[in-house]
C-alpha cells in the first residue's frame, strides 16, 4: 500500500478529510479539495535565523519555500555590539518589522533584542535584564505569540546551572520595549531548558529538553503559564537523546514540523506530525545545513510570488536537464521518456497530462492522464492510479509547485511528504527527499510546455 502512512502509521486521520474517513463518513461522491497551501500569486516563505558551528557571535539568515531546502540570504547578518547571539528566535510583528531575541552569554541575567525591515539588515535594540534574584544563566529565549495577539518570550533561567525552568515575559507595549515581570511556567522543571511553546486549538504544547536525561519532552496545559502535564518523556517520539533546541512550525498540508539539534552527533534533524503532535515521522537530516546551523527558529509567512501551473489545461512536463525527455506514464508507470514529433501517438499521449486543482488541496495540483487516472506515488515511485476518493489517494496524487532553478521551470513537491519532490533517477520518476545539490535541483525541475497530444 502507499507509504503515506509511515512510523506510527500517521493514521489516515492525519490529513484533511481524515476525521471523516476514520468515522466512515466519506461516500463515493467526489470530495472537494481543501486549501491550506497559499493561492496562486502567493507563496509560503520560511525564514530561519541561526547561529553556527563556526561562530556564536554572528547570526546567519536562510529562507526556504518548503521548510526543507534552505538557501543562505546572508552570513553574519547580525553581530551584537557585545556578547553572543546564540539561539536567535524570529517573529514578524504587527508593525511589519522582524524581531529576534537571543542568548547573550553562557552566564548572566540578560537576553538580547534586534530588529529588521528586510531580514538581512539588523539593528540592536538592547539587552533586557531579567528582574530575578540569584540568576546564574539565562538561555534560549523563544517568541510565543498567543492567539489573542499577546507577544511573549519564553526563556530558560537557572540559579545554580542545573535547575533550569522556563519563565514567561509578556510585552506591555506595541514597540516590544517594555515587558512584564517573569512568571514561571508551572509543571516544567526543574532542569528543563530550550522550552518552545505552540498552541493548537485551546491547548498549549511545550517542548523542552530534559537536561538530566537529554531527551526532548512534551507537556500540555490549558493556560500558557500552566500547570503543564508531561505526556511524552524519554524516547517517546523516536528522536533519541542528546538532542536539544526544539523549534516547531506549521506546514502547508496541515501538519507540524519540529527541528532539533542532535548536538552529540553534530547533525540537525526534522520530524513531522499529523495527529496533533502525538506521533512523529522518522527523523530526517536537514539537507545542506545539518552539522553547521545550530539552535534556530523558523518564521512562516505568506508572500507574493511563487510558482503556478495553468489548471484544467493539458501540458507536457519537459525535463530541465534532459530537454528531449518528458514526464511520461508509460505502461502506467512514471518515466522520463524521449518524445519528438516522430513519436507514436501512444508515446505522445503518455507524455501529456491535464493539470487540475490538487485533489487534496485546490491550491496545489494533480496530473490526470488521458484515461482519467492520476499520477500518484506508491512506495515513493510514480504510477497511474484511479481515484478511490480516500484521503490517502488524494494526498498521494497532489503536488505543490515550487520555483525551479531554470527559468520558467517548476519543482513539484509531494503534498503529504513535504520535502520530497518528483525527480528522475535512471529515467524513472519518483518522489525523493530534497538534496542540497545542483544535480538534484536539476533532476527535479520541469518546464510545463505545449502538450504532445490534444
Amino acid at each position: 500500500m502507499s507509504r503515506f502512512l509511515t512510523r506510527a502509521r500517521r493514521a489516515a486521520t492525519g490529513l484533511l478529510a481524515a476525521g471523516a474517513l476514520a468515522a466512515g463518513l466519506l461516500t463515493a461522491a467526489p470530495a472537494p479539495a481543501q486549501a491550506a497551501a497559499p493561492p496562486a500569486g502567493t507563496a509560503t516563505r520560511y525564514t530561519m535565523t541561526a547561529f553556527t558551528n563556526s561562530s556564536e557571535s554572528n547570526m546567519y539568515v536562510y529562507e526556504s519555500p518548503d521548510a526543507t531546502g534552505y538557501r543562505l540570504l546572508r552570513a553574519t547578518a547580525y553581530t551584537p555590539p557585545g556578547g553572543l547571539i546564540r539561539d536567535p528566535s524570529i517573529i514578524r510583528h504587527t508593525d511589519g518589522r522582524y524581531y529576534v531575541t537571543y542568548t547573550t552569554g553562557w552566564d548572566g541575567n540578560t537576553i538580547g533584542f534586534a530588529t529588521s525591515t528586510d531580514r538581512v539588515n539588523w539593528t540592536f535594540l538592547g539587552n533586557r535584564t531579567l528582574p530575578l534574584s540569584g540568576v546564574k544563566s539565562t538561555w534560549a529565549p523563544e517568541w510565543f505569540v498567543d492567539t489573542d495577539g499577546t507577544v511573549n518570550v519564553i526563556v530558560s533561567v537557572s540559579t545554580t546551572g542545573s535547575d533550569f525552568k522556563p519563565y514567561k515575559l509578556t510585552a506591555t507595549d506595541a514597540a516590544l520595549t517594555s515587558w512584564s515581570s517573569p512568571i514561571a511556567l508551572a509543571g516544567i522543571g526543574p532542569n528543563h531548558i530550550d522550552t518552545f511553546v505552540v498552541k493548537v486549538g485551546s491547548t498549549y504544547h511545550a517542548f523542552s529538553k530534559n537536561e538530566t536525561t537529554k531527551y526532548i519532552e512534551h507537556s500540555t496545559a490549558s493556560s500558557l503559564t500552566g500547570p503543564y502535564t508531561f505526556n511524552g518523556t524519554g524516547n517517546w517520539a523516536g528522536w533519541g537523546n542528546w538532542v536539544e533546541g526544539p523549534a516547531l512550525i506549521p506546514l502547508d498540508n496541515g501538519g507540524w514540523r519540529i527541528y532539533y539539534d542532535g548536538y552529540s552527533a553534530h547533525k540537525y534533524y526534522y520530524s513531522d506530525s499529523y495527529d496533533g503532535l502525538a506521533t512523529w515521522t522518522t527523523p530526517t537530516e536537514l539537507p545542506g545545513l545539518s552539522g553547521f546551523a545550530r539552535h534556530f527558529t523558523v518564521l512562516k509567512e505568506t508572500v507574493s510570488g511563487g510558482a503556478a501551473l495553468p489548471v484544467n489545461t493539458k501540458r507536457a512536463l519537459q525535463s530541465a536537464n534532459y530537454p528531449t525527455r518528458y514526464a511520461s506514464s508509460r505502461s502506467g508507470l512514471g518515466y522520463l521518456d524521449p518524445v519528438d514529433a516522430s513519436s507514436s501517438a501512444t508515446v505522445k499521449q503518455d507524455a501529456t497530462f491535464t493539470v487540475v486543482p490538487g485533489l487534496a488541496d485546490a491550491n496545489c495540483y494533480s496530473l490526470r492522464a488521458a484515461d482519467g487516472r492520476y499520477l500518484r506515488h506508491w512506495d515513493f515511485k510514480l504510477r497511474l492510479g484511479s481515484n478511490d476518493n480516500t484521503a490517502v489517494f488524494r494526498a498521494d496524487a497532489t503536488y505543490c509547485a515550487r520555483p525551479g532553478p531554470a527559468a520558467g521551470s517548476v519543482s513539484l513537491e509531494s503534498y503529504n511528504y513535504p520535502g520530497r519532490y518528483i525527480r528522475h533517477y535512471d529515467y524513472e520518476l519518483r518522489v525523493d527527499v530534497y538534496q542540497d545539490s545542483d544535480t538534484f535541483r536539476a533532476d527535479s525541475s520541469f518546464l510545463p510546455v505545449t502538450p504532445w497530444a490534444a
